[in-house]
Order: structure tokens, then sequence, then C-alpha cells
């Protein structure tokens, strides 16, 4: 969303708002050994042939080439499937079956995908002596009467050893007769292996191994995201709640007054200013609200507003704001306390409630709400760097890449909140009590469901997918572990942890930022009632879909803004808005279609 990862390029200025083993088990090592200890029949090829550096036309790119292109684009398995079999390029299926019988010497392929992320694999074939799983180095026998055999081992035994080479058949060799036994530090598979192959070529092997998963997963990950989302014939319509002239400052949120008819509070991030706003049939008119100071070099302003559920009565509301405090990058949660009339801000201090302090100026949260069970809630970031290398978001003795709740109407000594007593971790050693849910990366706008009381997240991807969640108390929502339904990296994945799916995810081929919506809950009798509605920061588009226990049913592309979708608003009666980031506010329509 605002920006928090690498984006196209911009015309202008935006926001950087933009998921168990600690490292790898037994397991892992094993499936590892699949891509990076083997490939016998590659190095007895590349021994014997003249190299290819200089001679092939891909010889003149890097490893990064490569890497990038199979890491941000898509590919087609079915063609790396081909390229997998292929002896003359890759020879991968001399060595390695994909079937479950481990029956080569390589280790087995199968639901490889579900064991390692896209990085790992892309890392394991491009640099395959980088690591060598144990087990599965090279074994060099010498015999006594001078007779050399190179494999893995696959047996041992006081009187013998078994090695299996490329050609799946097993050699055994009795103990008495080995005069010198070594393994090599180098993998058998050649490094080079990529330069056969075109960067689209490698991204379809790729694609390929990444597709080698349990038939369950595989199952999973195509429902929730589809590789097609039809668009509606007849689209929403988009209605501009002002004119022109009265447009905003690069707007990042849009919200009711509790109390007042047609009111509502429009919040710029970098001027700092929120606004009054009270649209009518001549345009309108909106005054300052508050003044909470523009953004500072390096930070990202004013990100969030949520206003007390008795707001009407006790004239409270909470920000969200970028800064830099005691040289370091923090998101604060300041209180303000509005004048009598509802009018402004009150002129009192912000009161701090809680500083969140950040490893980078990226990820850095913003969104806030009330739930229907009165506490606040605060969305966090993992705040960087790119692909939360410290594991931030699964690191419970932080705030970063959580979810919070808080009790702000009951103080616990200068503490300005405290925390509910039925929050998840509340009591377990190691884990902040704040925290409601963890495993997010940077949840741009949630919202609760009026009727069900779910908790819908937009979480903005890394590399590949944008996802959408619905959360519950305790749940992890899987960065950096996974990110959408695959996985990421196992370097923070904890031995027994369970990683809740999102419902819907999207590839970049829809749009690379999403932005968290709401439940459309104005009318029953349209057939949107139930739909959730979000959208894509930089694609503009505007997605509804409908799940059941969590599992998407439908996704449509609903419309398109005509501007950047920064976040979405919700009136008092249901009804629903987008902020574009260009500086307009639309009211969405849905009587004029239907949602099939």
């Amino acid at each position: 969303m605002l920006l928090s990862r690498p984006r196209p390029a911009l015309a202008e200025p935006r926001p950087a708002l933009v998921r168990p083993m600690c490292r790898l088990s037994t397991a892992l090592a094993f499936i590892l050994g699949a891509l990076i200890g083997l490939s016998i029949r590659a190095a007895q090829a590349q021994a014997a042939a003249p190299s290819l550096e200089g001679t092939n036309a891909n010889s003149n790119l890097g490893l990064e080439d490569y890497r990038r292109h199979a890491l941000l684009r898509e590919g087609s398995a079915a063609r790396g499937r081909q390229f997998f079999a292929e002896p003359e390029r890759t020879g991968c299926l001399r060595c390695h079956s994909v079937d479950g019988t481990a029956r080569k010497a390589g280790p087995d392929l199968f639901a490889i995908g579900d064991k390692l992320g896209r990085r790992e694999i892309i890392d394991a074939v491009l640099a395959p002596s980088a690591t060598i799983a144990v087990g599965y180095s090279a074994t060099t026998v010498e015999t006594r009467a001078g007779d050399e055999y190179t494999g893995v081992l696959k047996q041992v035994t006081d009187a013998w050893i078994e090695l299996m080479g490329a050609d799946g058949l097993p050699v055994r060799v009795n103990t008495v007769d080995i005069r010198a036994q070594t393994t090599s530090e180098v993998s058998l598979m050649p490094e080079g292996l990529h330069a056969a192959l075109s960067p689209g070529e490698f991204t379809d092997l790729i694609e390929y191994l990444v597709s080698l998963k349990q038939p369950e997963n595989t199952a999973a990950l195509h429902h929730g995201m589809p590789a097609v989302i039809p668009a509606l014939a007849n689209p929403i319509a988009l209605e501009p709640i002002h004119p022109d002239h009265l447009r905003f400052e690069h707007p990042v949120w849009f919200g009711p007054v509790p109390g007042q008819s047609n009111v509502f509070l429009v919040v710029e991030h970098e001027t700092g200013r929120i606004w009054r706003f009270a649209p009518d049939a001549s345009g309108g008119a909106k005054t300052v609200f508050a003044e909470t100071g523009a953004y500072q070099n390096g930070t990202r302003g004013l990100l969030g507003l949520a206003l007390h559920p008795q707001f009407a009565t006790n004239r409270r509301c909470f920000i969200a704001k970028h800064a830099v405090e005691n040289g370091r990058f923090a998101t604060l949660i300041l209180e303000l306390v509005a004048d009598a009339g509802f009018e402004r801000d009150s002129g009192q201090p912000p009161r701090l409630l809680l500083r969140l302090d950040e490893a980078t100026n990226v990820h850095y949260g913003g969104g806030l709400a009330f739930g229907p069970d009165g506490f606040f809630y605060i969305g966090m970031g993992d705040s960087g760097p790119q692909e939360d290398p410290q594991g931030h978001a699964q690191n419970a003795r932080l705030f970063l890449g959580k979810l919070l709740r808080l009790d702000v109407d009951r103080r616990a000594g200068a503490s300005p909140y405290t925390i509910p007593l039925d929050n998840p971790f509340i009591g377990r050693a190691g884990v902040l009590p704040e925290i409601w849910a963890l495993g997010l990366r940077e949840p741009w706008r949630f919202s609760f469901d009026p009727l069900t009381g779910d908790l819908w997240v937009g979480d903005v991807g890394q590399d590949r997918y944008e996802e959408v969640h619905i959360v519950r108390a305790g749940e992890n929502c899987g960065w950096n572990v996974y990110e959408g339904f695959e996985p990421f990296s196992n370097r923070f994945r904890t031995e027994g942890a369970l990683y809740v799916p999102p419902v819907f995810a999207y590839a970049r081929k829809f749009g690379p930022s999403v932005t968290g919506g709401y439940v459309f809950r104005a009318d029953p009798r349209s057939s949107f009632w139930g739909v959730y509605v979000c959208g894509d920061y930089e694609s503009r588009r505007i997605f509804g879909l409908t799940q059941e226990g969590r599992v998407l049913k439908r996704v449509r592309q609903i419309g398109l803004a005509p501007q950047r979708i920064v976040s979405f608003g919700q009136g008092n009666h249901g009804e629903l808005f987008l902020v574009g980031y260009e500086g307009t506010i639309y009211r969405l329509g849905f009587d004029q279609t239907v949602f099939e």
C-alpha cells in the first residue's frame, strides 16, 4: 500500500506505506539436497564438454538477472516440466524422481514446493555448492584394485557401502576392499547450469519445481488464488462526493463522525492535517479539524485515525503518525480530544498511547480501529528491511508485524492503557500481551464486518502475492514463512506452528499493492450484501469477494478507480467510499449492477 517495497516509478511522490524449525530440519535438509547436492550426470557432462561461457547467447547475463526474472515473473510449469526432463540441457530427471518413490540417486522432489520457498529453490539451482545438505555430498571411493566410484552414499554397513550414480544403479563395495574414501565440499550439480537456459526458460523450470506440491495444497492455492479474476460486465459506479476545487492533498483515511449526519473526517498524510468535511448538493464545505504537523524527511507523516465508539460523549480520537524520535523511526499512536462543539481539536497536547520503534522507514502499519468488543486494534508492519530478514513478524517479543489489542478506557499505573483479560497471549512467557495476532508484513487497512464481527485485513506482499485475511485471536498469518499460499522462507519457521493462509491472494498481474476495505452491509436486498470490497493501490482494480469458512467462494473485479486506491471508508449506514490518493473521495454505487 503506501509503498513498503519496490514499486514501479511514480510520476509524483507518494507515501511509502506502502508472512517448525528455527533453521532447516532434517526433513527439509533432505529435500534441499534434491536441488543443491546432486547432479552426477550433469557433472560428468560438464567435465567432458567445453565451457558454455562466451558461447551461449545468455552468457552475458549474470546470476542476478536470472534470479530476478524467476522471482518476479510468472513462468509456465508445463514448459518447465519439459526442461526438467530434457537430458541435453538439464538432465534433472536422471537424478531426481518426483512421484514419491525416491528410487533415484537424488532425493525425491515430490512436494518440494510445499517445503521450500521460491527464493530458496532459485538460489539452490543457481548456487548449488553454497549449501550442501547433510548426506548429499559426493563420495568418492578408491579400491585397492585401483577402481574409483563416485556417487551418493545410500547404505552403509560394517561389511560394505553402497553408492548410487546418476543411472540409478547401486554399486556395492566391500569395506575390506576400500583403500580411500573422500567426501567433496563441492556439489556434483554444476555451477552454471542455468546458462543452458534463457531467463524465461529458467523461470519455467522454477515454476515447475514450485508447483510440486501435495494435491490438497495445490487445490487450496488454485482456489484461493485464481489465475483469472472475471470483471463485471457492468461495473459499480464511482461518484465523487465533492467538486474538484475541494479535493484533498494526498488523503489516506476517510470516515464518518459518530452522532453527526453526513459529516466526515479526512486525513492527509503529508500535511498532517485532518479535515472536517460536510458534503452537500452545492459541493459542501471543509474546515480544519486538527493540525498534527507536516511529515519529516524520511518519514511518512499521518497514517490513520480512529474515533472512540463514545466519541459523541467523550470526544476522544486516536491517530497513527510516522516520525523520527531519538534518532529512530517510529510509529506513534497519539490521543487527541475534540472541542465541545466537535468541530475541531481542543488544542490539548496529544497524549502518547504507544510508540512502535522501527528498524527502517518502511512497513510502518498505520491501521487503527475499534472492534465490536469496544477494544482498540492497531496494525503494525514488520518495519523492514525487505523480506523481513530478522524475522520481526514472527518474533513475539516485538510489536512489529502484529495486530495489537488494547483497552484504552482503563489505565494500569503509568500506562495509558490496560491489556484485555482475554487477549490470546496474556500471561505467556516471551510474548508481549498486547499482541492479538502475528505474522503480518504490512497490514494496510483492516475492518470489522458489522454483522459477523470478522476482522478483514489487507496485507501488502513482498515479491509476488497480495493477501486478504480474516484474522482471529492468537493466529499466525505466516509472514515471512509464507507469502500468500506459498512458502517464502524456512529461516524463522517454528516446529509445530500453525500458519493460517489468506482467504484470497492475487498475483502481480492484478496489482502490486493491496488496500483493505469493508464488507458491504448497507442493503440486505443487494446482491453485494456480504461482499468484501477491497482494491489495489497501483492497478486501481476494485475487487469484490465472498467466502465461507474462510475459503474463497467467488471473486470479481467489480470496478476500476479513476485514482490510486489508498483507502476505503464506511458511512454510518454501511455505505462505502473510496479514497483516491490524488485527492478525490468517491461514493461506491451498487444499485445498477449485480454481483455474479
